[in-house]
């Protein structure tokens, strides 16, 4: 099994000077080498394992505060949860393409409703579990309180869609979906996989217990309860490879 050296990084900044890797060795209490301006952990816990589809999500800890202000600052998008940040994988041509589809059918259908969609450039925090991220696609309705103007992230939407690829799927099938479950408002979390022809819908009932609805057919229809409309299987995967 493969495994894969991180790189250090600190305020953002990942690349350094000899000068600056030597001040940073004397003060930390671990050992790391220098290679063409990145410094690496010379400790085992600090490698990633190629065939951890967790291990995707770079750490390093922070506050809250200190992850906003880095967070404003960062061209890349980062998890903020209990003191850990973590690096967002970046999408396939396949995630890509489900995303335009599903965004696209999303903006017209909800189109002079009192829902509406929002991509993956939208950050959303969970106060109740105080998880920071960026969900591929999070739907808000009318009434709720979606936006939190001081620290740019919105909070409490009726639905959630996640594109599920090689390196996420096991994380947004377990442990992201039980912190969205903290969610008072949420109805509705959907999973797409952009490598299989799979849908799955997971629906809050009326005994407040979570539903599981499959779709693995290209003649299927997801059917999105909470905002009344339906998407036909086809048109998600429109223009990739699964169909």
């Amino acid at each position: 099994m493969r495994k894969e050296q991180l790189p250090v990084v600190i305020n953002g900044k990942s690349n350094f000077t000899e000068a600056e890797s030597l001040e940073f060795e004397n003060n930390s209490p671990e050992n790391h080498e220098l290679c063409q301006g990145k410094i690496f952990s010379m400790n085992e816990d600090e490698f990633r394992n190629l065939e951890d589809p967790k291990a995707a999500y770079h750490r390093r800890f922070m506050t809250e505060q200190e992850y906003l202000v880095f967070e404003d600052a960062s061209e890349q998008k980062h998890e903020y949860f209990q003191g850990e940040v973590f690096a967002m994988a970046g999408a396939g041509d396949q995630h890509n393409e489900i995303f335009t589809n599903l965004f696209g059918i999303l903006a017209t259908q909800l189109k002079g409703k009192t829902c509406r969609p929002y991509g993956s450039d939208k950050r959303m925090k969970i106060p109740q579990n105080n998880l920071y991220t960026y969900p591929d696609i999070s739907i808000y309705c009318k009434g709720q309180s979606p936006f939190e103007s001081a620290n740019k992230v919105s909070q409490d939407p009726t639905v959630i869609i996640e594109i599920l690829s090689e390196s996420t799927r096991d994380y947004d099938r377990g442990r992201k979906f039980k912190l969205y479950r903290d969610i008072p408002t949420l109805q509705e979390y959907i999973m797409v996989d952009s490598e299989a022809l799979c849908v799955e819908n997971f629906r809050l009932n009326s005994a407040n217990h979570w539903e599981l609805e499959e779709y693995q057919s290209i003649d299927q229809n997801l059917f999105v309860t909470s905002l009344n409309i339906t998407i036909p299987l086809l048109e998600i995967y429109d223009n990739t490879n699964l169909i």
